[in-house]
């Protein structure tokens, strides 16, 4: 990351500009509707974000679930029944949702400028909030004599045994599957973008899937899983292992080799009759010390550059960007997505049935 000189919108002329109109949304008692992705994920937002915007702006604040449905979101639009006002999606929704005109532009200069942020999230209809990172994990108890370490080990059921859990997606699951084929990180999508590419990730797949006890949708399920010994390894988000064994304890061991590293975002979908409240609540919530803030309940990267000076020395080396973690993960490929999504899920999710 590197700091780049401040622009003549500052941090106090972006909260002056939130505090303009303060009085008028306060005594219209709007509701704002923000969807993200539940658990410790979710509450961690409600603590950075949420609840100092209600405070803030006078605004109530409603929140709901999804787990990244591209045609949920899309259809909303399209049928003009847009009932989320801000939703944290992924890159590839962003990309999508923008060149399909269903989701709406940001206005950068109310945000402090392009160049505030990490490069990569920034995006015309979307602004990154945090990089996190699709690792797996298991649980240590199951394993006296250590447990897996690379993303092979995961297929190696005789050395490794147990039950697994992996993303009901085929985003961050054919990466993973091709990993485990001997693919470089690097390769990754060189080889997925072709059909014989994706058949070899399949291919993968069907060797573990008769061990894959559950394929998890919620970003909560997997540290669950573990805690409740249904499964023994499992794929999840960085954040939710750690804050399982921050906060409750759990003897689970987080691996990095082969870390997908991704963005979450903050967009506004076209359609909201909230529009004017969603733009103020995204420019507070991509505020450096509140991007800090959030840290503080779960490891995920900020995307503004000057977030990192308000972070804890001691959650830095728990971030899914420090330099240890990351020697050998990769970028999900936002364009890929975005242009293989529905696509690649229709076939995913009919593989999933057979």
């Amino acid at each position: 990351m590197t700091h780049k000189m401040m622009s003549k919108f500052t941090t106090a002329a972006v909260f002056a500009t939130l505090l303009a109109g303060t009085s008028s949304i306060a005594h219209a008692a709007d509701t704002l509707t923000i969807a993200s992705w539940g658990g410790a994920y979710q509450e961690s937002q409600a603590k950075a974000y949420f609840e100092p915007f209600k405070q803030e702006s006078g605004a109530n604040i409603v929140t709901d679930e999804w787990s990244g449905e591209t045609a949920k979101l899309k259809g909303m639009v399209e049928t003009g029944t847009t009932s989320w006002d801000v939703v944290d999606v992924e890159p590839g929704h962003a990309l999508q949702g923008c060149e399909e005109g269903w989701l709406e532009k940001l206005d950068y200069d109310s945000l402090g400028g392009k160049d505030k942020f990490i490069p990569g999230s920034a995006l015309e209809c979307a602004i990154g909030n945090v990089a996190f990172a699709y690792i797996f994990a298991y649980d240590a108890s199951k394993f006296p004599n250590g447990g897996p370490q690379t993303v092979a080990d995961i297929w190696d059921v005789k050395k490794f045994p147990g039950a697994r859990s992996l993303r009901k997606s085929p985003k961050s699951t054919l990466e993973l599957a091709l990993i485990a084929d001997g693919v470089a990180p690097t390769d990754i999508y060189k080889v997925l973008d072709t059909k014989e590419g994706v058949d070899r990730a399949f291919k993968k797949l069907d060797e573990i899937k008769p061990n894959v006890k559950v394929w998890w949708g919620a970003g909560a399920q997997p540290p669950q899983l573990l805690a409740d010994g249904e499964v023994a390894i499992t794929t999840a988000y960085n954040g939710r292992i750690y804050d399982a064994v921050k906060s409750s304890g759990k003897n689970f061991k987080i691996v990095w080799d082969g870390a997908a590293l991704d963005w979450d975002m903050w967009a506004i979908p076209k359609g909201t009759s909230k529009l004017e409240l969603a733009k103020k609540f995204v420019a507070f919530a991509s505020q450096p010390k509140n991007l800090a803030a959030q840290t503080k309940y779960i490891p995920y990267g900020p995307s503004s550059l000057e977030a990192s000076k308000y972070v804890d020395k001691d959650v830095l080396p728990n971030l899914p960007i420090a330099p240890e973690n990351s020697k050998t993960s990769f970028s999900i490929s936002a364009q890929f997505w975005a242009d293989h999504d529905e696509e690649l899920t229709e076939r995913f999710n009919n593989w999933l049935a057979k």
